[in-house]
């Protein structure tokens, strides 16, 4: 299992507008090949970054399969107007599991 994370930083105001976005992008997400789970995290101390947290069964899944598809045209369409900035996006494995 790969977890992508995605930190994105979002137009002042657009807040709403991004978070309606993700939601309705989660049935993109939920029929993307190898995609197990979805969620979306909001910065308390800074609210116009978010964190997008995807579980993917392997590091290609996202970065051929889901990137490479009408899919990923369709969650930028939905969600990339929003943008401050491109996200800055990084690929982990669980290293450790505490409890």
């Amino acid at each position: 299992m790969v977890t992508e994370i995605a930190q994105i930083e979002v137009k002042p105001g657009m807040e709403a507008e991004f978070e309606a976005g993700v939601a309705k992008a989660a049935p993109v997400f939920k029929r993307a090949k190898g995609c197990k789970a979805m969620r979306l995290e909001r910065s308390i101390e800074m609210p116009q970054r978010y964190r997008l947290f995807v579980a993917w069964e392997t590091l290609e899944n996202h970065t051929v399969d889901f990137r490479g598809s009408p899919d990923f045209q369709e969650w930028r369409g939905l969600v990339g107007h929003c943008f401050a900035a491109p996200p800055a996006v990084e690929h982990v494995n669980l290293a450790v599991k505490g409890f």
